[in-house]
């Protein structure tokens, strides 16, 4: 059975595709279990309003059109026994007019402590 599209559109930035690409060697499922998070997490919480505690506004950027998102809590598969608690960090946009989520960044704690505010603020300064 084919599931329905939860968001009109998401877009990747080639930053992100990389980013994903990378971390894809060493977390096998990490694709599908983005997939997974995309059309469960995201829209629990931007389309039904339900706070799960895992996703968070990034509020000191600067920006007042744009609303960029930090989600904390993602499964990974690849992370046996971790759950949501893998480590694995999504920095995203929520674009509700549009209906569009756009992925920015996505790493691993393990590698980097905090999201790429250079590459947030070149991407969204204009916006």
């Amino acid at each position: 059975m084919k599931r329905k599209k939860r968001f009109r559109e998401v877009k990747r930035l080639s930053e992100f595709d990389r980013d994903l690409k990378k971390l894809s060697r060493k977390y096998r499922t990490l694709e599908g279990d983005l997939n997974t998070f995309i059309s469960t997490q995201l829209y629990l919480y931007h389309k039904l309003k339900k706070d799960n505690r895992g996703t968070f506004p990034i509020d000191d950027l600067g920006f007042s059109e744009i609303n960029i998102f930090k989600a904390k809590k993602f499964a990974c598969r690849s992370l046996k026994g971790k759950g949501v608690k893998s480590g694995i960090r999504i920095i995203y946009t929520y674009l509700e007019e549009k209906d569009r989520i756009e992925l920015i960044e996505i790493y691993s704690k393990t590698n980097k402590e905090a999201e790429d505010r250079n590459r947030i603020n070149s991407y969204y300064k204009n916006a």
